[in-house]
């Protein structure tokens, strides 16, 4: 079974070399669902390092004296341009086809048919996973397959050929889905597992069409995520139900105590982007084309720290396994291989 995952070598000078500015300068790059959580972070790194960001969201404004978990565009766009980022908000319903090929086709026009990175964020099933954790897929709604699966796997789709067209008819581009090890092993329901395989396989059969373009496409997995959404689950979830979280059928029970545990390592939502503001600026990312990539792993392989300047531990490392007793006193190097995590999705 030929794995998907990278398996590029890392030296150790790589982990050691002094951390470096990279200027995105004159690119221009495109972020779905960038209102709030890892769709922000990465917008504001890319505005960071001088990137035009195109950045959508179905809020353009904060509703006065509505409380809600995430954000809105002008609150994103106005933390780019504080950065000294140029952004250009726009409100785009990603469930709308005709919504989404105008945004591609305003894309076109302003900047005269250049788009160097579109990453793939949307997202609009957080709410009704949460909601039905634990439910068996049959007893769900039927609708349950659209909400997950319409914006964020259809659209993640639909969103590639526009840019694609754009990229290969200048040679040159960077798609990014953002998707999660839910795509290797069951994590909150069905649905949810088989739309994140299939963004990864996205990736891999989308970057085979577009390697001889020179256009890459890759599939990047966060580790845990400090976003809005799970510091908030965090707070409201009973330790009295120790599958709540992650669904009975998951291979780890995740309940409130293992959650906060979880979290107090977790990444900033800025981290992602940290990494792909790398991704964008490395001359062999074609190398890379057509795999899941993971934050951790990249943030080794570049010399990169969170936000508050800490490492970030790859979910590889045998003493990250959360839920599994006498592990933690394991060394940092002790680590399963690529090929050996890429079994865990065995279907034969």
């Amino acid at each position: 079974m030929r794995s998907v995952f990278s398996s590029s070598s890392i030296k150790l000078t790589d982990c050691l070399h002094e951390k470096k500015v990279m200027s995105l300068s004159g690119k221009v790059c495109l972020v779905t669902g960038a209102t709030r959580g890892i769709g922000h972070g990465i917008a504001v790194q890319l505005g960071e390092a001088g990137a035009t960001v195109y950045i959508t969201g179905r809020t353009l404004t904060a509703p006065a004296g509505k409380e809600s978990v995430g954000g809105c565009l002008a609150d994103t766009a106005k933390e780019i341009e504080s950065r000294g980022g140029k952004c250009i908000p726009v409100q785009c319903d990603h469930s709308k086809d005709e919504e989404v090929e105008k945004l591609f086709q305003r894309v076109k026009t302003e900047q005269k048919g250049q788009l160097d990175l579109l990453v793939n964020n949307a997202y609009s099933a957080v709410t009704a996973i949460m909601e039905n954790i634990g439910v068996p897929f049959w007893e769900q709604p039927l609708s349950m397959w659209d909400t997950v699966n319409n914006v964020g796997l259809r659209n993640h789709y639909l969103c590639s050929v526009y840019a694609a067209q754009l990229m290969v008819a200048r040679k040159q581009g960077l798609i990014i889905n953002i998707s999660s090890v839910g795509g290797l092993r069951y994590l909150f329901n069905a649905s949810y597992g088989i739309g994140k395989e299939a963004c990864d396989r996205m990736a891999a059969d989308c970057g085979l069409e577009l390697k001889k373009h020179n256009v890459a496409f890759v599939s990047l997995w966060p580790g845990p995520v400090k976003t809005e959404h799970m510091l908030n689950a965090s707070e409201n979830l009973a330790e009295k139900n120790p599958e709540k979280l992650a669904g009975p059928d998951a291979p780890v029970k995740v309940d409130a105590k293992l959650l906060k545990k979880i979290l107090e390592t977790a990444e900033s939502p800025e981290f992602s982007g940290k990494c792909i503001v790398h991704l964008a600026k490395d001359p062999n990312i074609m190398k890379k084309s057509g795999h899941v990539l993971m934050t951790a792993e990249l943030g080794k392989e570049y010399g990169l720290e969170d936000v508050d300047g800490r490492i970030i531990q790859s979910m590889r490392q045998v003493n990250q396994f959360p839920g599994i007793p006498g592990v933690w006193f394991l060394p940092n190097w002790v680590r399963l291989p690529s090929w050996m995590l890429a079994l865990a999705g065995n279907k034969f």
